[in-house]
């Protein structure tokens, strides 16, 4: 992934609440929520509409954040927070679902097209720019002729939400890698 900067600021996009937790469009909170316990973050505070915590990276700090609107309004909450913290959009790692990804696999991109996400659509019109970067979670594309949203917060249970967990856990690696590249 090309950057121009060093991510200061790694933000997961989910819904806000109990009913969303374990479902496929909350990759993004459930990779951050990993990431923030492996790098032992102490607590989590209300910041600019987020969720937010700081955690240390060899010497630096990160900010981990999940946006507390839903999914369309997330960039209202993570431009906040970026002005609060004089922070670029090329300094913000966003994780996301992702369809047009087969479930399991993981990627990263900087900038670009927004493949019809209304959480990026929503950070791309709030920072005036798509030039941020992203971990990719894919969650396939749904069977037969369920539409996308019903398989994006249809619930997991089982294997689907034992395979899930293990893919958002492979995507904190990716960020967790992409933070140590930018030492």
């Amino acid at each position: 992934m090309e950057k121009q900067r060093a991510i200061r600021v790694v933000c997961g996009l989910g819904n806000p609440g109990e009913e969303y937790a374990l479902t496929r469009h909350n990759a993004g909170f459930v990779t951050v929520d990993a990431l923030a316990e492996r790098l032992g973050a102490r607590y989590w505070k209300n910041q600019a509409g987020c969720l937010a915590t700081t955690v240390q990276v060899d010497g630096r700090e990160i900010v981990i954040a999940k946006p507390q609107g839903f999914m369309n309004t997330s960039g209202g909450p993570l431009s906040k927070l970026a002005r609060e913290m004089k922070v670029r959009p090329e300094e913000i790692l966003v994780v996301h679902d992702e369809v047009d990804l087969p479930a399991g696999e993981v990627r990263e991109k900087f900038g670009g097209g927004l493949n019809a996400h209304n959480g990026l659509r929503s950070i791309k019109a709030k920072l005036g720019t798509a030039d941020f970067g992203r971990v990719r979670v894919g969650i396939g594309r749904p069977p037969g002729k369920m539409t996308v949203a019903d398989w994006a917060l249809r619930k997991l249970k089982g294997s689907f939400a034992q395979e899930f967990q293990v893919t958002c856990e492979q995507a904190a690696d990716v960020v967790l890698q992409l933070l140590m590249q930018d030492m």
